[in-house]
């Protein structure tokens, strides 16, 4: 399955870097907002996603941000994001990401995350591991929150959400080493995956947007899990990263929502 995968990310990889190097016409247009950007790049990508899907698997369910639902007969369902980190793209900086997962029964089973731009291709399966470009990768020893390097991102201010990112980012901020915000969620969980960050949170993404990179951070031996600790991530926020740094990070958002 893996191999199936990787090799549709690296299809849909060459499709978007044709857009990225302006070789095809990339019209932008707003979805909600005029903040959040939807361009001709990201649905002909998940077109080239989906087409492949459907050729080799057509029972199976497809879940895609710009196509929606299809089909809720089938134990599989895959789930898709054609370019995570739109805004990224369209303003040609490398940190975006193609993201694929295939759940079974609601779980996540196998995943990719390709950014084209930068060639960094992770996948993970069930059983089988984490890899980036086809090496196995494993979480950082990170331990205490003074070393740790962390991510972001502030997907919460571009849908002008009330109860957002900041308050949560003032805390923390200033007893971690370093902050980053590269505005793909799907790649920051697999920089998690591969010890480049050793932690990372966010609010308001989508299932589309941690899928893949969850399943690859979980495999690669970190912890992901929402802002009170449980499961239910994306919809109450996203943490990740080394299973100690999650336990202490835990409670900067505990002890927050306590005082909002």
């Amino acid at each position: 399955m893996m191999e199936f995968i990787e090799s549709v990310a690296g299809r849909a990889g060459t499709e978007a870097m044709k857009y990225f190097k302006h070789e095809k016409t990339n019209r932008i247009s707003s979805k909600k907002s005029v903040k959040d950007l939807v361009s001709t790049a990201d649905k002909a990508v998940e077109k080239v996603i989906v087409d492949a899907i459907r050729e080799r698997y057509p029972e199976h369910d497809i879940y895609g941000e710009e196509s929606g639902r299809s089909g809720a007969s089938s134990e599989y369902c895959w789930v898709i994001d054609p370019i995570d980190g739109t805004q990224s793209f369209v303003k040609n900086h490398p940190y975006f990401s193609i993201s694929i997962a295939l759940k079974k029964n609601g779980a996540a089973v196998a995943g990719c995350v390709y950014a084209p731009a930068l060639g960094m291709m992770f996948s993970g399966e069930e059983g089988k591991g984490a890899f980036e470009n086809g090496k196995t990768v494993h979480v950082s020893d990170c331990d205490r929150l003074e070393n740790a390097a962390c991510s972001t991102g502030f997907a919460c201010l571009r849908a002008g959400v009330r109860k957002n990112n900041l308050p949560y980012f003032n805390r923390i901020v200033p007893v971690i080493r370093d902050i980053k915000c590269c505005r793909s969620a799907a790649l920051d969980l697999c920089f998690v995956a591969s010890g480049r960050y050793d932690a990372s949170w966010e609010l308001c993404l989508q299932e589309y947007d941690v899928a893949a990179g969850a399943l690859i951070c979980r495999l690669a031996g970190g912890r992901v899990c929402d802002l009170r600790g449980g499961e239910n991530y994306p919809a109450d926020g996203t943490l990740s990263g080394t299973p100690a740094l999650v336990e202490q990070l835990l409670p900067y958002f505990r002890d927050q929502e306590k005082s909002r």
